[in-house]
């Protein structure tokens, strides 16, 4: 088999296109750039928003970080310059049934000029009332009918008195206490000389006192209905007062808003009640006359100043709301309470609208994974959305308020087009789990992970980066710092002609650089700022990679990085623990022995591998049985172990460093322990692309950098993932200087020769392998084993 090359250096890391991203800094044409890529994204969301039908909501799909608000928020306010501006609604006061505000509907910046001549209606109120009470008109009406009742009253007490004295009594008033008093000799007498009379004498005036007293309560036995019908009279002329004096200020507003039929319909509603608080509060005699000038505006403001939900300035378009902390109380609004003696009292004034009341006629922007956490909200939005009507419905029992009034105010009709961000895993749920999701979001706005490397996204790129740098007060940022983070984007996306999307870790990694920018009193970023940053990151949160790293400096994880060893391999692992992603060598070994327990993968055994790893170790058993055991049953012991592993185990990139030590133990052939080696295979012994290829990489760079440089140290990795390699300077200086090596394989024979240092050996015409290959003497092994288990034939 041809000797396998390591990969040039150039080969190693993107070929980054610095003429380009060179004329991007210099022209300000990028400065206007607002994204990066997300064609597919860009074309669902002008269909999505263009489109005016039921139904067509739209469920933005993607990771955090990858612009997805950003893209959304240009492209719908985009679409709010074309659109009409929704109407105001408010609620007011149904003075039928209190319980049941009315919602009304007005043209946009008509809410605020309705409450502003409400509220100079109450001024007016305020100003005639109770001055209107003074006109001396009114006094004579009033004093008209004070005298009228006290003509009655006074024409009985008269006739009474007239006949008293006839029988020589006096009658005295005193206080409206009405008492008697004999008469003797032209004079009232006192008590004492009445008690000097005779008994005959004081009986006769015992007897004619009780005839005047049953014939004064004969008399006045009226007197109740003479009262009511003088406070009837009384309220009547106040009514009528009021009535005349309203009338010409509700007129005034009637005239104005003749065309508006809502309004129209409410300012004749509010004329009987107007009239009724008038009587009631404003009246100078009135039971409220304790209230001071504060408590009558106050109380005029609950019953008639409208409750503004939502109002728009004329021509502002339509409204873009996004709610980051999606409750149902803010996307429905709520209803506030106060404590009335010691009960909880409302009124259509303490009506607060949520987000979709703010939405209507526009678009509501919503954190997906966050909605759909909340109680009660994803169930009462559809509903919203299928009927198109806005209602606040919250039971009392599901907010402990028994005792209280509650209301139910009047719906308002909903037209928003909502547009859900949230996770793949989330969407796909409701796609499966809820019937309903489909009928109400039918666009789907897929978000990419990466971005292809071409001109316009490059411009595009640097064009968001000069913005962050203005952002952070600094003058400019230098063309190698603008390389640095072209490179940084593609390592993060893992590929060296893919971007990231995720755009905010650029950003991270620039704020970063602006502080040791400022630190050293520079206004422009430089490499070294980024390097630097970089650099501090890794030490900020690398203290478990160094703490693995120098257990294998000490010999307390073993891990050889030179000579050879049979059935022991250097194998490449990866840990992502928080924000914090290193590479890691691991020792893979094996150990074969005659029987028929077949391939025994140790972590699976004992619980600690996961599913993906447990079937790439079961793949080998199929790779072996497909390359060896065409003739004869697979029969063999083997036991296969990641050494010094004491967590979990997942990922089938160990598995081609597996099938390597197997074969090793298998045939007695040692394998190199200066490369270490990851990639997966298949059952037909096809090396399959991994993840974390560059930490792995690096991982195993540093043990040997530490170690010192033997020139014939390296890392094997699959074929298909030397398009994933961007890898540190470092490394790359090493590869150019010779003493770090990189290789390529497609097939598991090519990894087999390059480990061993023995050919794998190629399936001839006769269907045999080479004497003395890898091949042949695994299935020599084979065949032995198998014919020690289960018999050899006869001779």
């Amino acid at each position: 088999m041809k000797p396998i090359a390591p990969l040039e250096p150039e080969h190693l890391s993107a070929n980054i296109h610095k003429r380009l991203i060179n004329h991007a800094l210099k022209d300000d044409a990028v400065l206007h750039s607002t994204f990066i890529g997300q064609e597919r994204a860009r074309e669902a969301l002008e269909f999505g928003l263009g489109i005016d039908a039921s139904g067509y909501n739209l469920y933005v799909m993607g990771e955090h970080a990858t612009g997805r608000y950003t893209l959304v928020h240009e492209y719908v306010e985009k679409f709010v310059s074309k659109t009409d501006t929704p109407f105001d609604w408010c609620y007011i006061n149904n003075f039928d049934d209190e319980r049941e505000p009315i919602a009304l509907r007005l043209t946009p910046g008509e809410g605020k000029q309705l409450v502003k001549e409400i509220n100079s209606l109450i001024d007016e109120l305020l100003d005639t009332f109770p001055a209107v009470y003074d006109n001396p008109g009114y006094q004579r009406k009033k004093a008209a009918v004070a005298r009228d009742y006290d003509q009655r009253y006074d024409k009985v007490i008269d006739e009474i008195e007239i006949y008293a004295q006839k029988k020589n009594v006096a009658l005295y008033e005193e206080d409206g206490t009405i008492s008697f008093s004999p008469i003797i000799d032209g004079k009232p007498i006192e008590d004492e000389d009445f008690a000097k009379l005779s008994d005959e004498k004081r009986q006769y005036f015992y007897d004619l006192i009780d005839e005047l007293e049953e014939i004064l309560n004969e008399k006045l036995i009226e007197l109740p209905q003479w009262k009511r019908e003088s406070s009837e009279r009384l309220r009547k002329l106040k009514k009528e007062t009021a009535e005349q004096a309203i009338k010409p200020l509700l007129k005034q507003l009637e005239h104005k808003y003749s065309a508006e039929l809502g309004i129209l319909k409410f300012l004749r509603q509010m004329k009987p009640d107007l009239v009724k608080i008038v009587v009631e509060v404003l009246a100078p005699d009135s039971k409220e006359d304790k209230h001071d000038e504060y408590d009558k505006r106050t109380i005029l403001e609950e019953q008639y100043l409208p409750n503004i939900i939502t109002t728009h300035e004329p021509d502002s378009g339509a409204p873009v709301v996004y709610e980051p902390n999606p409750t149902y109380q803010n996307i429905f609004g709520r209803i506030e309470y106060s404590n009335v003696q010691g009960s909880l009292f409302t009124n259509f004034r303490m009506i607060r609208p949520g987000a979709l009341h703010k939405a209507n006629g526009g678009y509501l922007l919503l954190d997906a994974d966050k909605m759909i956490q909340q109680p009660f909200v994803w169930e009462s939005l559809k509903l919203a959305l299928k009927f198109g009507e806005v209602k606040l419905d919250i039971s009392q029992h599901d907010y402990g308020m028994v005792n209280s009034i509650t209301l139910n105010p009047q719906q308002i009709p909903l037209n928003v087009k909502v547009i859900l961000l949230g996770t793949r895993d989330l969407y796909y749920m409701l796609q499966e789990y809820d019937d309903e999701f489909e009928e109400l979001f039918r666009v789907l706005v897929d978000f990419d992970s990466e971005i292809e490397l071409n001109k316009t996204n490059l411009f595009d790129f640097v064009g968001r980066v000069r913005n962050q740098v203005k952002r952070l007060e600094l003058t400019s940022i230098s063309n190698p710092a603008m390389h640095k983070l072209v490179e940084y984007s593609l390592r993060t996306a893992e590929h060296q002609e893919r971007l990231s999307a995720r755009f905010a870790d650029v950003i991270e990694l620039l704020q970063e650089a602006a502080f040791f920018c400022r630190q050293k009193g520079e206004l422009e970023i430089d490499v070294s700022h980024i390097n630097e940053a970089l650099d501090a990151k890794k030490r900020r949160s690398g203290r478990i990679s160094q703490a693995l790293l120098d257990d294998i400096k000490e010999g307390q994880v073993l891990i050889d990085t030179q000579g050879e060893a049979v059935g022991k391999v250097n194998g490449l692992t990866v840990l992502e623990i928080g924000d914090s992603v290193f590479g890691t060598p691991a020792r893979i070994t094996s150990t074969v022995y005659a029987g028929s327990n077949g391939v025994v993968d140790i972590e699976r055994e004992v619980e600690l591998g996961q599913p993906i790893h447990s079937k790439g170790v079961m793949l080998l058993t199929g790779y072996l049985g497909h390359k060896y055991a065409q003739d004869f049953p697979l029969t063999l012991s083997a036991n296969i172990a990641i050494e010094q592993s004491y967590g979990h185990v997942d990922g089938d990139s160990a598995s081609l460093a597996e099938l390597i030590a197997l074969l090793s133990a298998l045939t007695g052939i040692p394998v190199r322990q200066e490369l270490a080696i990851t990639g997966s295979i298949n059952q037909y012994g096809e090396v399959q692309s991994i993840g974390g290829v560059n930490e792995k990489i690096e991982g195993f760079f540093k043990l040997c950098q530490h170690r010192g440089f033997t020139g014939n140290q390296g890392v094997v990795v699959p074929k298909s993932n030397q398009i994933n390699l961007v890898l540190d300077s470092k490394v790359v200086e090493a590869v150019k200087k010779g003493v770090f090596n990189i290789y390529c394989v497609a097939t598991v024979d090519e990894a087999v020769t390059l480990l061993t240092g023995t050919d794998a050996g190629k399936l001839s015409a006769k269907g045999k392998f080479p004497k003395g290959s890898v091949n042949f003497k695994a299935l020599q092994r084979l065949k032995r084993i198998s014919d020690c288990i289960n018999g050899a034939e006869d001779d």
